[in-house]
């Protein structure tokens, strides 16, 4: 039995299992329906052309965890922004640990998908948003949509703002030979609200881990919000991140990506812009080695007039790695006055490593001022020779050049203690000690 066929017949006891007269059934029998018929895509597909999965679906994945499993926090501390107070949400083979989690009630709701979508006091809030602005085209979205059970659920209510930032941390054991996990986010933060948001996946095993996370995220008018994913899990752990964002007007999102980890990493981000003088934020920074793989999707759609979009995206690769980028700006035949920005610059380390980039523009307006581009190059030589005629080591004047190329990608962070986590991470990377406080 192929991984698709058990999918499918694993649906069948997770639906036993579940309220099958929740309106949310009908959902997912939809959604287990379109996998059934598309499947997992394949090269043949051009937005997955560089990218397969065929490795994947020969792994016998276990669909359930066979039992639950606890792990104390001294064994997990350094994954956690323990440098500062937060609000945790945290699952262990995709079941919620109370004990690691900590959740708050100063005026807003973070809770647990499992309560959201069977609890009839979020009812209201789940027939607006959830599964909205997911595809429904896309098989892999349409099969988390299926299984969607557990993850983090969270509303921001009007004019509120957490005190503190909030960390979704999801690890894996590997008390099962090989796992697959499908967390299903939803976050909802209304008008002037605000909130700032850590998003982690974590093996803590060797054995093969197959993550497909769907987050929708729901910005109304005058909100602000920060969403930070780091990447940076055991070689060989996969992660598949679909994440779905919906602004109204005058509303502020940034989503900052940090690929560092990782067997294969595809990261599909779309933003819809549905009101006027919207800002969309994208940045990432991509450190790869061995024979990692990583592939950033983007989509910005610009559906209204007076808006703005900013994608930077940097990457470095070594050894046989692989990267993609294939990011697509949309502006409607009504977005006048629309200011698109897309940049995507790599080096290559490694005579083996490799990058596949393909920014695209559709515009369909005249008013407009729109720019993208890429670069594929290798260190500058000039500057190197520069830095080792100061007395400074080839090793750590490439990795000079390294961090400062992908550093300035950081300067829109807005948590200063993530900042220095991430320069860090950066550092340890690049494999060397830069010589300063990070």
């Amino acid at each position: 039995m192929d991984l698709k066929d058990k999918l499918i017949s694993s649906f069948m006891a997770f639906e036993n299992n579940v309220d099958v007269e929740h309106p949310v059934h009908e959902v997912r029998m939809a959604a287990i329906k379109n996998f059934e018929e598309k499947g997992f895509p394949s090269k043949k597909e051009e937005a997955w052309k560089y990218t397969s999965l065929n490795s994947i679906q020969k792994i016998d994945f276990s669909i359930f965890p066979k039992q639950e499993n606890t792990i104390e926090y001294k064994d997990v501390k350094r994954y956690f922004l323990h440098e500062i107070d937060s609000y945790k949400i945290v699952f262990v083979d995709g079941i919620y640990s109370s004990y690691l989690s900590e959740t708050t009630h100063d005026g807003v709701d973070i809770c647990l998908m499992s309560s959201a979508l069977t609890k009839p006091m979020y009812k209201p809030v789940i027939d607006v948003y959830f599964n909205k602005i997911a595809s429904k085209d896309e098989s892999l979205t349409s099969l988390n949509t299926a299984f969607s059970r557990e993850g983090a659920y969270i509303y921001i209510p009007k004019n509120k703002m957490p005190k503190k930032p909030i960390e979704i941390l999801h690890f894996s054991t590997g008390n099962e030979a090989s796992l697959m996990l499908q967390p299903r986010n939803l976050v909802v933060v209304e008008e002037n609200a605000e909130v700032q948001i850590i998003e982690r996946h974590q093996s803590l095993t060797s054995n093969d881990i197959l993550t497909n996370a769907v987050t929708e995220i729901y910005a109304d008018k005058n909100a602000i919000i920060d969403f930070y994913k780091i990447q940076n899990d055991a070689a060989n752990a996969s992660l598949i991140d679909n994440t779905y964002i919906d602004q109204k007007d005058k509303s502020v999102v940034k989503v900052h990506t940090f690929s560092f980890g990782g067997k294969m990493t595809r990261n599909n981000l779309n933003f819809f812009q549905n009101g006027e003088y919207i800002d969309s934020t994208m940045k990432g920074i991509t450190i790869l080695g061995e024979k990692q793989h990583v592939d950033h999707h983007t989509l910005v759609h610009h559906i209204e007039p007076n808006c703005e979009s900013h994608q930077d995206y940097k990457g470095i690769y070594g050894d046989s790695s692989t990267g993609v980028f294939n990011g697509k700006i949309i502006v409607d035949k009504i977005a006048q006055k629309t200011n698109a920005f897309q940049q995507n610059n790599n080096i290559l380390i490694s005579d083996k490593a490799s990058i596949n980039t393909k920014p695209q523009l559709e515009i369909f307006a005249d008013d407009v001022k729109c720019s993208h581009g890429c670069t594929i190059g290798q260190l500058d030589e000039d500057a190197l020779f520069y830095l080792q005629s100061r007395g400074i080591p080839q090793k750590e004047a490439r990795a000079l050049l390294m961090y400062a190329f992908a550093n300035n990608v950081l300067t829109s962070v807005r948590i200063p203690e993530l900042k220095t986590r991430i320069n860090k991470l950066i550092a340890k990377k690049l494999g060397v000690n830069l010589g300063f406080d990070l």
